[in-house]
């Protein structure tokens, strides 16, 4: 029986499910793109999972906006369990990345950046995809539907798919491998899985740098490598911060992409503008590759 609950049940008592994934959302001054979101995750059946939203707007027009509201009463009707936490200050995103994940029980956390629209089956899909191939790390790329008719042969070109078992990759800024960071790009995703014969199964796993937007990690193994606790060191203004937490989660326990990609980007204007500090490097710069 499916975890998520149809109309016809909406009106009885909820009794929430212990979740098999937590899923984790910032956000900030978005009421238009988060309510898109939760309409996302309400078309979303299996695994069980709670909805953990991170407020840091400057007002409380996030909490009062009928349109995030009316979908947390879905969610909610449907036995998903929806916490919405007020986090300030601000201390910039890696900071409020750590939050999320100190409120996280669940063996499998989702980080959903709140402009990315999930589509439906995308969840159980990256559920599936992280058990099967046992890796630490598992995301699906956002893509922008706006850049459909945009091509781009050559930076699709680094795609390759993983062939066997997902295995630990250890990847530096100058590692070979970060080429890859071009197959995130516009709608890239969407190209290459319109041309590749996909296995029986659905999906595909394939080699990644990083990927942002939709990630989804085994928790221990991103409680194991150290999370974001490596905000305190870096300040408010840092962006990066989750190719650190990937790669390190990668090195131990692998990571892998999967095509196609049902995450959409909204293409919002961002709501983190200065990102001066690169984490990647504050943190790796005395970590070379060995």
């Amino acid at each position: 029986m499916p975890s998520r609950r149809t109309a016809r049940d909406w009106a009885k008592p909820p009794a929430f499910p212990a979740p098999a994934v937590d899923v984790l959302l910032p956000t900030s001054g978005r009421i238009a793109e988060l309510a898109v979101v939760l309409a996302g995750l309400a078309a979303q059946d299996d695994p069980a999972f709670r909805v953990t939203i991170s407020d840091q707007s400057d007002d409380h027009a996030m909490a009062d906006a009928p349109a995030v509201q009316a979908m947390i009463r879905v969610l909610e009707a449907q036995e998903r369990e929806v916490r919405v936490l007020r986090h300030l200050p601000r201390l910039g995103i890696a900071e409020h990345r750590a939050f999320l994940l100190e409120q996280a029980t669940a063996p499998y956390v989702l980080f959903l950046d709140d402009d990315v629209w999930p589509e439906p089956g995308l969840l159980a899909t990256l559920h599936r995809a992280i058990e099967d191939l046992g890796c630490g790390v598992v995301g699906a790329a956002q893509q922008g539907l706006s850049y459909i008719g945009d091509e781009r042969p050559h930076e699709e070109a680094p795609f390759a798919a993983w062939e066997e078992e997902v295995e630990p990759e250890r990847l530096r800024p100058d590692s070979p491998g970060t080429e890859r960071w071009t197959l995130h790009n516009a709608a890239n995703l969407t190209h290459i899985a319109a041309r590749t014969d996909l296995p029986d199964a659905g999906w595909l796993p394939y080699r990644v740098a990083w990927t942002a937007g939709c990630v989804l990690y085994r928790r221990s193994a991103l409680l194991a490598t150290g999370g974001f606790d490596f905000w305190r060191d870096l300040g408010p203004n840092v962006g990066g911060e989750d190719v650190v937490a990937q790669w390190r989660v990668m090195e131990r326990f692998g990571g892998a992409g999967v095509l196609p990609s049902g995450a959409v980007h909204l293409e919002s204007p961002t709501t983190i503008p200065d990102r001066s500090v690169d984490a990647v490097h504050a943190v790796f710069e005395h970590d070379p590759v060995g």
